[in-house]
């Protein structure tokens, strides 16, 4: 699993790692029963605090994404997938109601703007 922090990111640093490990979670790039690395040797990888990685386990597995066990390790609990999947939902349909509202605030008929969505997610 590969993290990236960005300095110029208006997110903090936590929530950034987070994200990161919930979309790997997500891609079942991490499954059900992987074991993250310590907080110790994960805060030196990634060159943050040990509270910063402390505060993500402890929010990840107040969400139910990972579940800790004390001198064991933090470990991916994966019941939690249909909730993120939708909450990521949610996200996509928040911002497509500011295109839409866009859209139409430009007199762009839906059958435009479905033609100009459907152009520009064959090109990705």
């Amino acid at each position: 699993m590969k993290i990236v922090i960005s300095n110029t990111s208006d997110l903090p640093l936590y929530q950034q790692i987070k994200d990161q490990i919930k979309d790997a979670i997500l891609r079942e790039e991490l499954t059900q029963g992987d074991a993250l690395p310590s907080i110790r040797s994960f805060a030196n990888d990634l060159k943050v605090s040990v509270l910063t990685i402390r505060r993500v386990y402890e929010e990840l597995e107040k969400e139910g994404f990972v579940t800790s066990q004390v001198g064991i390790g933090t470990f991916v609990s994966a019941g939690n997938l249909d909730l993120l999947r939708d909450s990521k939902r949610r996200l996509v349909e928040e911002k497509m109601q500011d295109i839409i509202h866009t859209a139409k605030s430009l007199s762009i008929t839906k059958e435009e703007l479905m033609e100009m969505m459907d152009i520009l997610y064959e090109e990705e």
